[in-house]
């Protein structure tokens, strides 16, 4: 038996955990379509049955997960993103090698080519902080500077915009958060596409 001390890492790799749900029965034609046109090549990226994995530098984790909902999205059928976003977790190293990755993003073009207004939610827990509630009050007046409708739901931060400005807003929080020193960050987000929904009748 090995009788060594366990380390826990201490990388700053961020991740996100994805599912993106077309409702169309031509939802896999929607998924490869996007896996296709969106470049992946600076994260560290893995598919199951049950979700998708991206890992690397906080900035393309952001311009992937937002590229791939926004190009399904595009389609015009009601497609549905739900992700859990991370950094910090005691242990967590795979993929690494993609910190060492520089600045540009590799998907920028191909959002500028889209435009798409959303509805969805979020959640944002600081782990290891202090003063956290102060930590998240101040991350969701950030969000309302960036033309962004935001309103309070239960349990979650509403959010109504376009799309792109929304996951920027997203990754805006995410980073602040990180920059704060808040050990392990870990938000949570649902987005909603060409729903069928209104508003006014999820709110009545």
């Amino acid at each position: 038996m090995n009788n060594q001390p366990i380390t826990c890492s201490t990388s700053r790799i961020a991740g996100c955990t994805f599912a993106i749900y077309p409702m169309t029965d031509q939802f896999v034609d929607v998924i490869t379509a996007s896996l296709k046109e969106v470049d992946t090549s600076k994260v560290w990226m893995k598919t199951t049955d049950v979700e998708t994995c991206v890992r690397g530098r906080i900035s393309h984790v952001f311009d992937v997960t937002k590229a791939l909902f926004l190009h399904a999205a595009n389609t015009g059928h009601h497609v549905v993103f739900s992700g859990t976003y991370s950094i910090g977790c005691p242990g967590d190293s795979d993929g690494d090698v993609y910190l060492s990755e520089d600045d540009e993003r590799l998907n920028t073009k191909l959002l500028k080519r889209m435009s798409q207004e959303v509805a969805g939610k979020f959640s944002l827990y600081p782990l290891g902080g202090g003063n956290y509630m102060n930590m998240i009050y101040n991350q969701i007046e950030e969000m309302k500077l960036h033309g962004i409708d935001v309103s309070s739901i239960h349990y979650a931060t509403r959010l109504d915009g376009d799309g792109e400005k929304v996951f920027d807003g997203l990754e805006r929080v995410f980073t602040n958060t990180e920059n704060l020193k808040s050990s392990h960050t870990v938000m949570t987000t649902t987005i909603s596409a060409n729903s069928p929904s209104k508003k006014e009748k999820i709110n009545e």
